[in-house]
């Protein structure tokens, strides 16, 4: 029978407010607390200043020595009745030791999104080809998949990808489950006290500079459509917040122009309300987007990709 100990173990120290993928996994935790399970999460990783306070929560928190056997002593001590791999790289690395070890664990993958489908499309665009298909038989997309067959379930955030693993690499469907961000439904309370929209001001974008779909977004923001805005508004501003700028972004900054690098932003919610229209010209990336979700819940109109706006809404309508 079933234990109800879950072992998470995460490529990083979730940072959910930095990180969609950190977002996400509290998400899953809270949902795991509500259900009575009993958690620990695990990292081989440093923590760093965004990393998520878990003394805020029921959750045994522990660090992976690497390439240590004190990992194997953890997993007979916690005897977990599942194990949640954050990322196919976590489950390459730890998933073999979890099956020698707990033998009887369910092993689940979450996907955070098909890291395959993102490096094809940025392959796509660093070649300037339009089929992003004709390079998803790339070495990532053998890693991933051979990860999924090894688990027992894979999350999947998004029904674009969940339809794509069935029908191009026609993976079985009891081994995927569509899984996309858990929130709540915004209250019409809440709604109410949103800034209306002559209220607001300025543009904004915002992400995570390790992720480099968002790298690559405010590159091309600069380049091609920044410019065109400005030429129309010339007073306009465009406010960019994000972790982890490198200073190739950071020289960037300019007031002239209205290129503002504004950084990391402790309360995002401020950013989304404070702005008129949130840009996101992902070029490539994948999975659902969380500065669009936000974009819903703080009631600021976004205008982005179509691999942007993909597996933001039901893509059976």
């Amino acid at each position: 029978m079933l234990n109800n100990k879950i072992l998470i173990i995460g490529l990083i120290w979730p940072e959910p407010q930095a990180t969609a993928a950190g977002s996400r996994m509290i998400q899953l935790i809270h949902f795991f607390i509500k259900q009575g399970f009993e958690i620990s999460f695990a990292s081989a990783a440093t923590a760093s200043d965004l990393s998520f306070d878990f003394s805020q929560l029921p959750v045994n928190c522990f660090n992976i020595a690497l390439n240590s056997a004190s990992f194997d002593e953890n997993l007979k001590s916690l005897d977990p009745g599942m194990v949640v791999f954050d990322r196919f790289l976590t489950e390459e690395q730890y998933g073999w030791r979890v099956q020698q070890t707990c033998p009887d664990a369910i092993r689940i993958l979450d996907t955070e999104d098909l890291h395959f489908l993102r490096k094809a499309r940025e392959m796509a665009v660093k070649k300037s080809v339009d089929q992003w298909m004709e390079f998803i038989q790339n070495d990532t997309t053998k890693r991933e998949i051979a990860s999924i067959y090894r688990s027992d379930l894979s999350l999947i955030i998004s029904q674009f990808e969940f339809k794509l693993l069935q029908e191009a690499f026609k993976i079985d469907t009891s081994l995927l489950f569509y899984l996309p961000f858990l929130i709540d439904v915004a209250q019409e309370k809440t709604l109410a006290e949103l800034p209306e929209f002559d209220q607001r001001q300025d543009f904004m974008t915002i992400g995570n500079f390790r992720h480099q779909p968002n790298l690559d977004a405010v590159k091309y923001l600069h380049s091609h459509i920044w410019p065109l805005i400005r030429k129309e508004l010339p007073q306009a501003k465009l406010n960019i917040y994000g972790a982890y700028a490198p200073e190739a972004i950071k020289q960037l900054h300019n007031p002239t122009t209205g290129f503002l690098i504004k950084g990391w932003i402790a309360d995002k919610k401020e950013a989304f309300i404070n702005s008129r229209i949130c840009l996101a010209p992902l070029r490539f990336g994948a999975g659902q987007k969380g500065k669009l979700l936000d974009s819903m819940m703080y009631g600021t109109p976004s205008v982005t990709s179509t691999i942007g706006a993909e597996g933001m809404q039901n893509e059976s309508e």
